[in-house]
This record gives structure tokens, sequence and C-alpha cells, in this order.
């Protein structure tokens, strides 16, 4: 499993380089393999991006340039779920179309993205990425209708899967939910304009007030005349679950929600259900720590840091190769050793996944001392591939496929393994089983993700822009 992406779009204020790069540093977690902005101050439109973290990519832009000048633009931060990493493929992606540029940033990924490139390429359209974000965009300028907002509707409308997106045009900009909301969008108030951005953390930081989140199958724009919304048939509301287990910052409302408050009650849940005790309870930081504290407090277990992250080192989950995830493991977490010597350790940990990075883990702790060794998941076991923006859509990639917990734990090296049960991170959410994907644990998929191919599903034979 890895990251999705970030997106931001910003219309009124001045500096708009600025808060888009501010923007999408408080969005890094969601990607690093690449980042962008489109931006415009009413005369010019500027494009800025490269591959690599968004510090990297904009250590030599500036700011200043832009400092009094007010305007609009939008942002994105990448990692690949259709398309490789690839200079071609970085986001947002540009177009030219009668004399205007336009422009989209996608976060979520179309089931049905083979079969819609495929029936445009017999027509003649020529693709210059691997993205299924290109897609959108031929799909809404291919459309007959007359003005964009109709052009728009009509190209969304043959699209399938999870996609909220920015859509940079000459006037302002749209944000888009799709009809089943798989990931978050929300709305702020920034000076004389509006702000949309994956999640609120990045309100906190450029001085925003958090306003909503952006409605399932809404089409919100925004210009000179502030906010005004359009709507598409809507779906079953479809919210991916896994953004508050692991993917959104603890500091983020997501879906109107609290992630903090979300964490600390699976933590409790789990606390309820846990079948074993220990002397002290620690996170696999960071996405583990609120959940961990939680349970200790249930529990009136001490909470301790029994790993020390590098926080220069890059997410394990967002790291491109099963080689470099391996490596990193051990040189982004270090057990403490006066912390968990002699002791029954209980990890808490936000899922597993392949299974690779656990056991590294808990063979580091025994060597550092560690009596016993629990772990207890936040969550059910993975069992399906995702195919809406999650980048584990092969089966054979997750340990839970054809294994029990028995089994699972014994790969691992553990003494005890528990596994939230799927009531229990249900009523942690404090919203109704109806409202989420819980498709990786069920193998219940809101839309039928069969025509979805892979990955590189377009990169048979692509040509490398490295």
């Amino acid at each position: 499993m890895r990251e999705n992406c970030g997106i931001v779009g910003i219309f009124g204020p001045k500096n708009i380089p600025k808060i888009l790069y501010l923007s999408l540093f408080s969005l890094q977690h969601r990607g690093q393999e690449s980042c962008g902005i489109v931006f415009s101050d009413f005369k010019n439109i500027n494009v800025y991006k490269g591959m690599g973290l968004v510090s990297e990519v904009f250590s030599k832009f500036n700011f200043d340039n832009y400092e009094d000048k007010v305007g609009f633009g939008i942002g994105h931060v990448r990692y690949s779920t259709t398309g490789s990493p690839d200079i071609k493929n970085i986001q947002p992606f540009i177009v030219e179309y009668k004399g205007k540029t336009y422009a989209v940033a996608h976060n979520g990924n179309l089931v049905n993205s083979f079969t819609l490139r495929k029936e445009l390429e017999e027509k003649g359209t020529l693709f210059q990425t691997t993205l299924d974000t290109e897609i959108i965009m031929h799909l809404i300028f291919k459309s007959r209708k007359n003005t964009f907002i109709e052009k728009l509707m009509d190209g969304l409308k043959k699209i399938k899967g999870a996609f909220s997106l920015v859509i940079f045009t000459p006037e302002g900009i749209f944000a888009v939910k799709d009809p089943n909301g798989f990931r978050p969008l929300c709305v702020g108030k920034i000076e004389n304009g509006y702000i949309v951005a994956s999640e609120s953390c990045v309100f906190d930081l450029i001085g925003a007030e958090y306003i909503r989140e952006v409605q399932e199958g809404e089409i919100l724009y925004i210009g000179k005349n502030a906010l005004e919304s359009f709507y598409m048939p809507k779906n079953k509301i479809s919210r991916c679950i896994f953004e508050f287990i692991y993917f959104a910052r603890p500091d983020s409302k997501i879906f109107g929600k609290s992630v903090y408050i979300a964490r600390k009650k699976l933590g409790e849940n789990l606390a309820k259900e846990l079948p074993f005790l220990g002397d002290i309870v620690i996170p696999v930081p960071d996405s583990g720590n609120i959940t961990a504290i939680g349970l200790a407090e249930k529990l009136k277990i001490p909470f301790e840091m029994g790993f020390i992250r590098n926080h220069y080192v890059g997410r394990t989950f967002i790291m491109p190769f099963q080689t470099s995830r391996e490596f990193n493991v051990k040189i982004k977490l270090n057990p403490v050793k006066e912390a968990i010597k002699d002791k029954d350790i209980i990890v808490v940990e936000d899922s597993i996944v392949r299974g690779t990075t656990s056991t590294i883990r808990i063979k580091e702790l025994k060597k550092a001392g560690a009596r016993k060794v629990f772990m207890a998941i936040s969550c059910p076991p993975i069992k399906y591939p995702c195919f809406y923006g999650i980048d584990f859509p092969s089966k054979e990639q997750l340990i839970a496929r054809d294994k029990n917990v028995e089994e699972i734990r014994e790969i691992i090296g553990l003494d005890s393994l528990y596994y939230l049960s799927y009531k229990g991170m249900i009523s942690a959410m404090d919203c109704s089983e109806d409202e989420f994907c819980t498709a990786c644990f069920t193998g219940n998929y809101p839309v039928d993700p069969k025509s979805f191919k892979k990955k590189e599903q377009f990169e048979n034979e692509r040509v490398s822009c490295y």
C-alpha cells in the first residue's frame, strides 16, 4: 500500500505561489514523488513543477516577485496510482484549448480509464502522458456542449471511480468531488478569497478558516462572483475509511470529522477487545501515535516512544520499490533499548499490508531486548485490493489474502497479534457504516472495478523522460 495524492486550489489573495507552496508542504505526506503549481495574476499564467519533495522543487523559486499580486491557482503533490513516476506525469496536467490555458490536479483513480483511453485513441486522440487524469480533459473538451460548466458535467458523467479534482480555467477554479465522495476535499475562507484542499491542516498553516467539506457529486466554482455550486447525480456515499486510519494528518478535519478523535477512539476500542496485556504501549510512528495514546489511557498502561523516527527519511509507504522500502525501514525507525529492554511490549500499528516492514521492525525490537512483542492493529485484516487511489491493486501483495491471524503472527515473529474488529473500527468513526468504502476489508466494491487493469496499464511501450 502506498499513498494517494494531495490537491489544493486558491482564488483571491496576494502571492498565490507562496500560498500554494505552503499548502503543498502541508500535504507532503500524501505524495512525495513530484509536485507542481499553475497560477495566474489575471494577466500571465505561470507553471512550476518538478520531481521530488516540495521544498526541493521550489528551492530556487522567487516568491518575492508575486508578493503584491493577487490571483488564483492550483497545486498537486503526487504518488502515482495510475501512470509511473515520470517527468511527463507530473501534475497539474495542462492543456491549451482555443487559445486559453486549462489545467487539472487529481486525487483518486478512475476504474474505467483503460476503456475510455482506448476509445479515445481509436478516434484519433493523442496522449501526452500515461495519467488517467489526462482522459478527463479530453472528455471535457470533446463535449459538444456550449459553456465550460456544461462541457465539464458532460465529460464527468462518463468517468467512474474516485476523483477529487481542482481545475484551473482562465477565469477561476473548479473543485470537484465524485458522486461517491471517495477522497476528502474541503473549503476554507482566506483573505479576499477562498481555498479548497485535500485536508484542513492546510488552512491552519496559511491562516484560512474552515467552512465545510465539498459534497459528494458537487462541482464548486470559485471566481470573482465568490462560490457557486453545481451538482452531479449522487451515488452511494463511499468515503475512504483508510483516510482516518492512516492517510490524513491527525490535526486535519476530513469529511467533516476530526482525524485525531477517530484515531484515539480506534485505540480505545482496541483496548476493549485486546486479549493480552503488556508492560508498555509503543506506537509505530507517526500514524500509530494517537491510536496508541487511546489504547494506553484505556488500559492504564504506560505509553512510551519505543521507536524514534528519523524525520528526514520519506514514508516507507511511498517508496516506489520493494528494496528501497525494506532498506528505509531500518534507517527510518530506531528502537530505544532503554525503553523496551526486558519488557512485554504492545506495539500499535495502523495496518499490516505485505508484512515486510512489520517483520523487520519486530526483529529489531527483539534484538534490542524486548522480552515479548505483541501487536495491536487498528483495523481488520486487509484482504482485498483498492482501485480507488491506494496503490495496492493486486491481491497477491496482501499477506491476509490467504493467511489467518495465527499464520501472519508466525511470519512476522510476534508473540501475539490482534486486529481490531470490523465493528470496533466502524464505531470509532462517529458515522454510519453506510457512509464508508470498506472494500479493502470486505470485498464489497461500491463502483465496479473490473475494467481497471493495473497501475502501468498504459505503459507497455513508454519513453522515459528522465
